[in-house]
């Protein structure tokens, strides 16, 4: 399906929109340099890369961090390995429902993995909210992102938790939690790894966009013991590297969770900066209220309006690689003032031109 005009490109990705020379608003990924708490227990893995990795001190690690259990944690190279095992896993599943527009790997795995998937398509002119009784109810797998890449919609977590029901996986891929942050209200607003209550649920993490380490490749997945001894299974032996698993129990600390919360609320303030920015120029018109590290545009003639940033030297993601977008729509990375402001005043000479 992937070569067919009509069908969107589920394996294109933000980083293939960059290159030599442009200024990078493609891909959800804060590049700064890493802290010292963080590079120096990766650093100092490099002395022993002869022993096998021992996942187990970053799996207590991260365990408390979200107040669970060891055996409720699985460390993952990246965000995506999960995504993989979920489809390997699950092959017994009967009704597979992707929700979308959303971060496509998900739908793209299950497919490779023999899976006939349904999509459930959220509404542009509702803001992209879900209504869970759009979901079927014999649902038995149900994928969805919080915040949702590429809309940057943040559902409530109530909405997320009435679509846990017996005999369903609920899989809601948080990569973009540690982004969120609500004025007032401590934590990670609307997310859903802390809860043990919610029958079948499996929540997502990455550590890639916060701390950049895309490359590193480390995420993990929070659930059930039953569930995730069926996801290890099928998981190669030792998919996680040492540097990696030092990664992730650097990250999980008091430290490092204090440092991402003021991380997520300078974001915040960042992205209110954009979003008024956007609302100064003709036709172009964000999508709900953003809540992560991108914003989702609509203009019509999007995919033009791209390929003049390009010459420009800007590089933007494209939209109608997502189920339920189209040509019109563009994502946008959220940066400092000084960048988007000189990002905005050559999109506003492109759309006057």
């Amino acid at each position: 399906m992937r070569g067919q005009p009509s069908e969107p490109d589920l394996a294109h990705h933000g980083d293939a929109e960059v290159g030599e020379g442009l200024v990078d608003l493609a891909v959800n990924v804060r590049r700064a340099p890493l802290p010292p708490w963080l590079a120096g227990p990766i650093a100092a893995t490099l002395t022993d890369l002869a022993r096998y990795p021992d996942p187990a001190p970053a799996r207590a690690a991260v365990a408390a961090r979200h107040g669970r259990t060891p055996d409720e944690v699985l460390l993952t190279a990246g965000a995506a390995e999960g995504f993989v095992l979920l489809a390997q896993a699950l092959r017994g599943v009967r009704r597979p429902v992707v929700v979308h527009p959303q971060f496509t790997e998900p739908e793209a795995a299950l497919r490779a993995a023999g899976h006939r998937v349904e999509r459930v398509l959220l509404d542009a002119a509702d803001d992209f909210r879900l209504d869970p009784a759009r979901v079927p109810a014999d649902a038995d797998l149900v994928m969805i992102g919080n915040p949702t890449n590429p809309t940057s919609v943040l559902h409530p977590a109530d909405t997320l938790a009435a679509l846990a029901r017996p005999g369903r996986v609920l899989v809601v891929d948080e990569a973009f939690a540690d982004t969120t942050a609500t004025p007032g209200r401590p934590g990670e607003p609307e997310s859903l790894a802390g809860r043990r209550d919610l029958p079948g649920l499996l929540v997502v993490r990455s550590l890639t966009k916060t701390w950049g380490l895309a490359g590193l490749r480390i995420g993990y997945l929070l659930g059930a013991p039953e569930l995730l001894t069926r996801l290890a299974a099928v998981q190669p032996l030792w998919a996680v590297s040492t540097p990696a698993l030092a990664a992730a129990a650097a990250c999980a600390t008091p430290v490092a969770v204090e440092a991402e919360r003021a991380i997520a609320a300078q974001l915040a303030a960042d992205r209110d900066h954009l979003v008024a920015r956007l609302a100064d120029l003709p036709g172009v018109r964000v999508a709900g209220r953003p809540a992560s590290a991108f914003v989702l545009i609509h203009r019509p003639g999007a995919a033009a309006l791209r390929a003049a940033l390009r010459e420009r030297g800007w590089a933007v993601r494209r939209g109608d690689t997502f189920p339920g977008l189209g040509p019109d729509w563009l994502r946008v990375a959220v940066r400092d003032p000084a960048t988007t402001d000189a990002f905005i005043r050559v999109l506003g000479e492109i759309l006057e031109a």
